[in-house]
């Protein structure tokens, strides 16, 4: 399920995305890059739809996915 954004308390978005920002496997590589830089192209995706929030009900987890990865059945 989509969990659009701007519904988010701000301090829960701003939490989400530095948690996503920071896991194992979000690496930028041999550059170095941010926490504050990192979160603000995490929120330039959300806002432009390229990436949602979404929740895994079963699971109970939340995690940010590329639009395109998201069933066409699913509306956002």
């Amino acid at each position: 399920m989509i969990i659009p954004h701007r519904q988010l308390d701000p301090e829960t978005l701003q939490n989400l995305l530095e948690e996503y920002a920071t896991r194992d496997g979000t690496d930028y590589g041999e550059q170095e890059v941010s926490l504050e830089r990192k979160v603000a192209n995490l929120r330039r995706q959300l806002e432009n739809k390229t990436v949602v929030i979404w929740f895994e009900p079963g699971e109970e987890s939340v995690n940010l996915v590329l639009a395109e990865d998201i069933p066409k059945d699913v509306d956002y």
